[in-house]
C-alpha cells in the first residue's frame, strides 16, 4: 500500500461564472484539509493537475493553491499534466512522494476552467492531446476520433449505437443523485438512442448524449503515508496505483481494443492480489459512450466485442454485479480536464467508505478508478479500499 487518501472536498462542476482558477483551488484545497483533519503548516509537498493549454489567461498554477492558507507557503508545489488524464497522474505523483519517503501529507489538487473559451478555441486546444502530425485535420475534434473509433469497432463487432446509449442513459440516471454534476437530468434511454433536433449526430454515429460536458471544476484530496492515516479520521488505501503508456499515434496501434487501458488494468490487479471479481464498484473515463464500452471489454468484464451485452443486461447498472459510473461519471458530472482525474477518486473514496449519500452503491468495497489521457494513451488505473471510514 502505496499511501491512503485521508480526506477530499469536490466542487460544483459546470459553468462556473464568477470564479476563477484561483478560487475554485482555494475552496477544495482548504475543504480537503479540514476533511482530513489536517492542519496545512502538516502539507509537505502539493500537486496541481491542470491541462491549461490556453483555457484561460493565468497558467503556472502550482503556487496558486497557497492561497488556500498563509501556512502553505514555502511548501514545495509541482503542476502535473498528462492530458485527460492529469488529474490521476497528480495523484499518483502524490503518492510516489509517499513511497520515496519524501513526504509524510501530501495535498493533491485539479482543476480546469474552461467555459470562458469560444467552442472551437476549445476543440483546437483539446486535439493537441491527439497525434497532431496524422490526427489533427481540418474540422476535426476529439469527437471526431471517438466517432471514427466507433465506427471502427462497429466494422469489426456491429454497430455499437444502442449499447452507448444505454451507458449514456444510466450515467445521466445515476448523475440525478450526484450533487457536484453538471448535468443532474434523467435523460432517459429513448432519448439517448434516438437522433432528433435536441439530440443530433456530433460526429460519425455520436449523438449529443455520447458526448461528455465540456465544464468548470475543481476537487482536491489529502494524501498521508500509512502510518499517519492510521492516526487519523478515516483512511482509504491504495491497493494498487498502475500507469501505463502506450504510442500516440492511432495508426501505430488497434485503437478499437485499448490495449493500455487493458495492460494497466491487468498490472493494477496483479499489484492489489485481486481480479474484476473482488471489485465493488469502477468509476471510469466515459469521455464518450464508445470510450466506457470498450473499457467493459480492456478491464475483463466482457469480451472483446461483448460489452453491449454488459449494457443490455443491467451488469453495470448501479444494482448491477459491478456499478459502473455511479456518479454520473463524465457525461453527467462534467469533464474539466485536469480535475477529472481526481474527481473520480473522490468519488471511488466516498462510495468505498459507505459517505456517497444517495449516490451510494448496494455494497461499498473495493473501488476500482480508471482514468485515460487521449485516445487511451495515457492510462491510469487505481483500486482503493477502504480501512477506516
Amino acid at each position: 500500500m502505496s499511501g491512503c487518501i485521508v480526506g477530499w472536498a469536490h466542487g460544483k462542476f459546470g459553468k462556473r461564472e464568477g470564479t476563477d482558477l484561483e478560487a475554485l483551488l482555494a475552496e477544495v484545497c482548504a475543504g480537503a484539509l479540514a476533511d482530513a483533519g489536517v492542519a496545512p503548516g502538516d502539507v509537505d509537498e502539493i500537486y496541481v493537475g491542470h491541462f491549461g493549454g490556453g483555457f484561460v489567461k493565468q497558467d503556472f498554477p502550482a503556487s496558486l493553491v497557497l492561497q488556500a492558507s498563509d501556512a502553505l507557503r514555502f511548501k514545495p508545489a509541482t503542476r502535473v499534466e498528462n492530458a485527460c488524464a492529469t488529474g490521476s497522474a497528480a495523484v499518483h505523483q502524490g503518492l510516489n512522494a509517499l513511497a520515496a519517503k519524501k513526504a509524510r501529507i501530501v495535498l493533491v489538487a485539479g482543476v480546469e476552467k474552461m467555459t470562458e473559451t469560444p467552442g472551437d478555441k476549445i476543440g483546437e486546444i483539446l486535439m493537441k492531446a491527439s497525434y497532431v502530425k496524422e490526427e489533427d485535420r481540418p474540422g476535426m475534434s476529439f469527437a471526431g476520433v471517438f466517432g471514427h473509433i466507433a465506427q471502427l469497432y462497429a466494422q469489426r463487432y456491429g454497430d455499437p449505437s444502442e449499447a452507448m446509449a444505454r451507458i449514456a442513459a444510466k450515467n445521466h440516471r445515476n448523475g440525478c443523485a450526484n450533487p457536484y454534476a453538471q448535468l443532474r437530468k434523467d435523460l432517459g434511454f429513448e432519448f439517448c438512442n434516438a437522433v432528433s433536433d435536441k439530440n443530433p449526430l456530433v460526429a460519425g454515429p455520436l449523438r449529443r448524449t455520447d458526448c461528455s460536458l465540456v465544464s468548470d471544476g475543481a476537487a482536491a484530496l489529502v494524501l498521508a503515508d500509512f502510518g499517519t492515516a492510521m492516526s487519523l479520521g478515516k483512511a482509504v488505501a491504495f491497493r494498487a496505483a498502475a500507469q501505463v503508456n502506450d504510442y500516440l499515434p492511432m495508426s501505430r496501434r488497434d485503437i478499437v481494443a485499448f490495449e493500455g487501458c487493458a495492460m494497466a488494468w491487468k498490472k493494477a490487479y496483479a499489484e492489489a492480489g485481486v481480479t474484476l471479481d473482488d471489485l465493488r464498484l469502477v468509476e471510469t473515463h466515459d469521455c464518450f459512450t464508445i470510450a466506457e464500452l470498450v473499457q467493459y471489454e480492456a478491464m475483463g468484464l466482457a469480451k472483446p466485442g461483448q460489452g453491449a451485452r454488459v449494457a443490455a443486461e443491467g451488469v453495470t447498472e448501479k444494482t448491477g454485479r459491478l456499478p459502473v459510473n455511479a456518479s454520473g461519471g463524465l457525461k453527467s458530472k462534467g469533464h474539466p480536464i485536469g480535475a477529472t482525474g481526481v474527481s473520480m477518486h473522490v468519488m471511488a473514496a466516498m462510495q468505498a467508505t459507505g459517505a456517497a449519500g444517495d449516490m451510494q452503491v448496494p455494497k461499498p468495497g473495493l473501488a476500482g478508478v480508471f482514468n485515460m489521457g487521449g485516445a487511451a494513451v495515457a492510462n491510469y488505473v487505481s483500486i482503493l479500499e477502504p480501512l477506516r471510514a
